[in-house]
């Protein structure tokens, strides 16, 4: 991974050095991880349930993204969706919404920098 790719991820708070550590240093299996996390549908999913005050789909989401973002070291998104899903089980289905806007744009500028040099 060239210092250029790896300075653009890293800003958009995904810890490459431990992602890399947890891929046993292959850059390409991550790389293709970061791909798939490109076009997962959890995200989608997300935001559709919190359209539709579906708790219980917002909640599988929100689970799901988060243990995506953890396995790629997206430290930010995935801070914010452990502190979503916290507030999804605790019954604070206001709070859960009101994260959503953090939660885009973290999820956006994730996706911008993967898409970046690739």
């Amino acid at each position: 991974m060239d210092t250029l790719r790896k300075k653009r991820l890293s800003e958009a708070n995904i810890n490459v050095d431990s992602a890399l550590e947890r891929f046993m240093g292959n850059e390409a299996l991550f790389e293709r991880f970061l791909n798939k996390f490109v076009t997962d549908e959890n995200y989608k999913k997300l935001t559709d349930a919190i359209a539709a005050n579906d708790k219980d789909g917002a909640l599988t989401a929100s689970h799901t993204l988060k243990g995506v973002s953890g396995n790629l070291s997206m430290t930010v998104l995935f801070s914010l969706l452990t502190c979503q899903v916290e507030s999804l089980r605790a019954g604070d289905w206001q709070g859960a919404v009101d994260m959503m806007p953090d939660i885009t744009n973290e999820y956006e500028e994730i996706i911008k920098a993967i898409n970046e040099n690739n």
